[in-house]
C-alpha cells in the first residue's frame, strides 16, 4: 500500500504557528513529572475539594510510591492494576508505578467482579490499587487473578490489604534507579474491544504517551504554566488519562479532578472557584452542562479551548457551548491504540472548524482511507473506506495477541475499524463504525447521519440510532431520543420521524 504524497492536502489548511513536526523529550513519564517538579515545585498540580498539592508535593508522593513497589518485590515491567476513579491517589499510583518501570493496568471504577477478574487474569498484573468500596470485588477474584498485593486507599492495615497512606510513610521519596528506554519500554496496558470488540490490552510505550501528550498541547497552543483543566474525562480511559492527566502534567499545569463525571452541580462549583482555561469532554457532558437548570447563574467565560471526542459532536450542542463560555469547542478524534489523539479541528480561524468532521491530523501524523475490501487500496478523496493512521502515538501491539496485532497493524498503519471520507481540502469525516453500520435492503444506513438530523429538531435533548432485525429488509433503523422537559408530552414520534 502506497501513502499519499509527501505534501497533504490538509496543509494547506494548516493552522498558524503550529509545527507540522514536533521534537519530542527523550524521558519517561516518571521523569516528566520530575522535572516540572524541579522546574515549577511551588505551582499548583492538583485541585481535589479541599485538596490543593503542588508539583513538588505529587513528585514527592509518586516517589514514596515508587519505593514501597520496590520493597514489595514489584519490579521493572510488572504489572499494577489502579481500579480508581479521578482521585489524587490515582496520579500519585500512576506516575509512582512508571516511575520505578512498572506498567499500568487502568480499570474502570465501574467494572464489577467479571470485568475485573478478565483484566487482571489477561494482564497478569500483580497489585491493585483501589477504594474501600471496591474492595469486595478484588476480594472475589485476586486469587484466580494470582494478585499478590491489594492496597487500599482508605481502610485500615489488615493482613489482606495494605492501606496506601500508611504505605507511603514508610517508604523514602527516592526509589532505586532503574534503566529504562522510554521508547521501547511499556508504560501501560490500555485494554478495549478495539474493532472485534473483545477487550485486548494495546501496549503502550513512555514514548507513545509523551509523545501524544505534546501533539495534543501543542495543537491547542498551550503555554507552560497557563493553564489550568478540568479534569472530568475519567483517567481509566486512554482519552481522559491523556488530555486530563498528563497533558497537565507536561505543561506544568493544574487539574481540576472530578471524581464523578456525571455530577454537574460540582462541575459548575469547580469551574466557578479554579477558573479553568481547557475543558475537554464527550458531548453528553456539553449536552448535560447546556441543559443544567441553573446554568445561567455560572459563569463559563473563564474556559478558552474544549475538545470533544469519543462520539460525534452535534452542531447545535458546539453552538450552544461555545455561546455559554465564549471559547472555542471543536471536535477531534482517537483512538485507544493511538494514545489516543490522531486528528483534530484547527483551532486558530472559527472559519477553519468545519462540524460534522474530525479535522486533520495533527503534528507528525498522517492518515488515509483504504477500501473496505482489502484494506490495501488507498481511496481518493470523496470515497468512504476505513481510516488508517501513523504516526508516533501508534501502539507496539496487543498484549499476548499477535492474531489481532497482525490484524491491526499493518507495515506501520493502524486500522482503526471506522469508516470515513477525507475532503478534498484534507478533513476527515467518520461515517460510522465498520460493525455499526446498518444494512437495510442493501443500502448502507449510518447511524450518525439519521442523529445528525433528529438534533435539527428543537424538541430534542439526546439521540442515539441503532439496527433492529427486520424480517423484510434484514435490519432497520430504530431510534431512541430524549426530549427536552418543556416538550415532553407535547411531541410525538411521528413529528420527529
Amino acid at each position: 500500500m502506497t501513502a499519499q504524497p509527501l505534501e497533504k492536502p490538509w496543509t494547506r489548511v494548516w493552522p498558524k504557528n503550529i509545527p507540522k513536526s514536533i521534537a519530542y523529550p527523550d524521558v519517561t513519564l516518571g521523569e516528566l513529572l520530575h522535572d516540572a517538579a524541579v522546574k515549577s515545585p511551588d505551582a499548583p498540580a492538583i485541585y481535589f475539594s479541599e485538596i490543593e498539592m503542588n508539583f513538588r508535593e505529587l513528585d514527592k508522593l509518586s516517589g514514596c510510591f515508587a519505593s514501597a513497589l520496590q520493597g514489595l518485590g514489584v519490579g521493572k515491567s510488572d504489572r499494577v492494576a489502579i481500579y480508581l476513579p479521578n482521585l489524587p491517589e490515582f496520579v500519585v499510583a500512576y506516575y509512582g508505578t512508571l516511575r520505578m518501570g512498572g506498567v499500568v493496568v487502568a480499570v474502570s471504577p465501574l467494572y464489577k467482579a467479571r470485568e475485573l477478574s478478565e483484566i487482571l487474569g489477561d494482564s497478569g498484573a500483580t497489585v491493585i490499587v483501589c477504594g474501600n468500596n471496591l474492595l469486595p470485588f478484588v476480594e472475589a477474584v485476586k486469587e484466580k487473578a494470582n494478585v499478590k498485593f491489594t492496597i487500599s486507599t482508605g481502610s485500615e492495615a489488615t493482613p489482606a490489604v495494605i492501606d496506601l497512606k500508611t504505605l507511603l510513610e514508610r517508604y523514602s521519596q527516592t526509589p532505586k534507579p532503574v534503566e529504562l528506554d522510554a521508547r521501547k519500554d511499556l508504560a501501560l496496558l490500555q485494554y478495549t474491544g478495539g474493532t472485534t470488540g473483545t477487550p485486548k490490552g494495546a501496549m503502550l510505550t513512555h514514548y507513545n504517551l509523551i509523545a501524544n501528550a505534546a501533539q495534543f498541547s501543542t495543537w491547542l497552543n498551550m503555554s507552560r504554566g497557563g493553564e489550568a483543566h478540568v479534569s472530568i474525562l475519567p483517567f481509566f480511559h486512554i482519552y481522559g488519562m491523556t488530555v486530563a492527566m498528563n497533558v497537565p502534567i507536561y505543561t506544568a499545569s493544574p487539574m481540576i479532578l472530578i471524581p464523578d463525571p456525571r455530577n454537574t452541580d460540582a462541575v459548575l462549583q469547580a469551574v466557578d472557584t479554579h477558573r479553568p482555561t481547557v475543558f475537554c469532554g464527550v458531548p453528553s457532558t456539553y449536552i448535560a452542562l447546556i441543559n443544567h437548570p441553573n446554568i445561567k447563574q455560572h459563569n463559563l467565560r473563564s474556559i478558552r479551548v474544549c475538545v470533544s471526542g469519543a462520539s460525534p459532536l452535534p452542531l447545535q450542542v458546539q453552538k450552544q457551548f461555545e455561546a455559554l463560555t465564549g471559547g472555542r469547542l471543536v471536535e477531534g478524534y482517537g483512538l485507544t491504540e493511538a494514545s489516543p489523539v490522531t486528528h483534530v479541528n484547527p483551532l486558530d480561524e472559527p472559519s477553519k472548524n468545519r462540524p460534522g468532521t474530525i479535522g486533520i491530523p495533527i503534528s507528525d501524523t498522517d492518515a488515509m482511507i483504504v477500501d473496505l475490501e482489502t484494506g490495501a487500496r488507498q481511496l481518493p478523496a470523496g470515497e468512504v473506506g476505513e481510516l488508517v493512521v501513523q504516526g508516533p502515538q501508534i501502539m507496539v501491539g496487543y498484549w499476548n495477541n499477535a492474531k489481532e496485532t497482525k490484524n491491526a497493524l499493518r507495515n506501520g498503519w493502524i486500522y482503526t475499524g471506522d469508516t470515513a471520507v477525507m475532503e478534498v481540502d484534507g478533513y476527515f469525516r467518520i461515517v460510522d463504525r465498520k460493525k455499526d453500520m446498518i444494512n437495510v435492503s442493501g443500502f448502507k444506513v449510518w447511524p450518525r447521519e439519521v442523529e445528525e438530523v433528529l438534533y435539527e429538531h428543537p424538541a430534542v435533548k439526546e439521540a442515539a440510532a441503532v439496527s433492529i432485525p427486520d424480517e423484510t429488509t434484514g435490519e432497520a433503523v430504530k431510534a431512541y431520543v430524549v426530549l427536552k422537559e418543556k416538550y415532553r408530552g407535547q411531541v410525538t414520534a411521528f413529528e420527529l420521524a
